[in-house]
C-alpha cells in the first residue's frame, strides 16, 4: 500500500494536479476520470493497482478541481486533452503507459490510442463508445439522441452552471445519485464532488468539454482503428449511453475484448469495484 502524493505537473502549456501512488519503478498506469468527477473517481482502483506494483497517476484533467482552467472553449478540444496526457507520460519519463479511462476520460483515452498508439501499452475503456461510433449513433439513432439531451443543454452559456450549482449543487448531486445504484456514492463522496465543482472556474471548465466537442471538431492523425490491446468494460444500466454502441466500438479494435456488467450503471468502477479491479489487473498482467 502506497500513500497518495499530490503533485503539480506541467504539460502541454498548462499545469495539472496529479494524484500519484505506487513504486517509481513500476509500470505506469494513467487513470482518466470523466464528468463530473475528479481524480478521486478512481479511489477504489488506486490502492489495488499500487499493491500490484504499478505506478499510478490519476490527474484532475484540465478544467477540473485543482488543475488549470483555460478560459477559451477551444482549449478543451479533444486534441488538446490528449496532448495533456501525452505530456504526463513524458513527465513520468516513460515511452508508454497503460491508459484507463471512464466517461470523458475514456473519450480522451480512445483519442490517444487512435492518434498516439506508440505511447500506449494497453487501453482500458469504461462505458464510452469509440468516437466514430458515438458520432454516427447520435446522428442516426433517435433513442441515443434523446439520451444525449444534456450535451445540447450544456451549450447554453452560464445557464447550466447557474441551475446545477443552486442549493449547494442539488441538481448535480441528484444526477449522480439517480444514475447510479443505490448507495454507490456516500455522503462523503458527494461532499468531495461539491468541493471540486465549487472551485473558481471549475464547473465552466468542465462544461467546456461538451461545448468544445460541438464547436471544435478534433482532427485524426491517422485511421480510426485501434491497434493496441483493448479491454472495454460496460455497465449495462447506463442511463446516458446505450449498450448497442459497445460491440461496434470493440469492432474498431484489432485486439479487443468486451465485458458487460449487467447490474452496473454508467458509474461502473464505483458500482462494481471488485469486479472491475479484477478485470483490470488480469488484463494488464497478460502477456501481449
Amino acid at each position: 500500500m502506497y500513500n497518495i502524493q499530490h503533485k503539480t505537473v506541467a504539460t502541454n502549456g498548462i499545469n495539472l494536479h496529479v494524484a500519484q501512488a505506487g513504486p517509481e519503478d513500476g509500470a505506469l498506469v494513467i487513470l482518466l476520470h470523466g464528468f463530473p468527477e475528479y481524480w478521486a473517481g478512481w479511489k477504489a482502483q488506486i490502492p489495488v493497482l499500487t499493491e500490484a506494483g504499478y505506478r499510478v497517476w490519476a490527474p484532475d484533467q484540465r478544467g477540473y478541481n485543482l488543475s488549470d482552467k483555460p478560459e477559451s472553449v477551444a482549449a478543451y478540444n479533444l486534441d488538446e486533452l490528449a496532448k495533456d496526457i501525452i505530456g504526463l507520460i513524458d513527465a513520468a519519463g516513460e515511452e508508454k503507459a497503460y491508459v484507463v479511462g471512464h466517461d470523458w476520460g475514456a473519450a480522451v483515452a480512445w483519442w490517444i490510442a487512435i492518434n498516439y498508439p506508440e505511447r500506449v501499452k494497453k487501453l482500458t475503456i469504461l462505458n464510452v463508445p469509440h468516437p466514430s461510433v458515438m458520432f454516427k449513433t447520435i446522428r442516426s439513432t433517435p433513442r441515443q439522441l434523446l439520451k444525449s439531451w444534456y450535451i445540447f443543454f450544456f451549450q447554453i452559456p452560464r445557464l447550466p452552471e447557474f441551475l446545477i450549482s443552486r442549493g449547494n449543487w442539488r441538481a448535480g448531486v441528484e444526477m449522480m445519485r439517480s444514475s447510479a445504484n443505490d448507495g454507490t456514492f456516500s455522503p462523503a463522496d458527494l461532499d468531495g464532488y461539491r468541493e471540486a465543482w465549487g472551485r473558481p472556474g471549475a464547473f465552466t471548465g468542465m462544461l467546456n468539454w461538451y461545448r468544445a466537442i460541438v464547436r471544435h471538431q478534433p482532427k485524426r492523425r491517422r485511421s480510426s482503428r485501434v491497434t493496441v490491446p483493448t479491454l472495454m468494460i460496460w455497465g449495462v444500466k447506463d442511463v446516458a449511453l446505450d449498450r448497442s454502441m459497445a460491440q461496434p466500438s470493440i469492432d474498431y479494435c484489432d485486439q479487443g475484448r468486451l465485458i458487460f456488467l449487467e447490474t452496473a450503471t454508467h458509474w461502473v468502477q464505483h458500482d462494481a469495484p471488485d469486479r472491475v479491479n479484477k478485470l483490470l489487473l488480469d488484463f494488464l498482467s497478460e502477456s501481449e
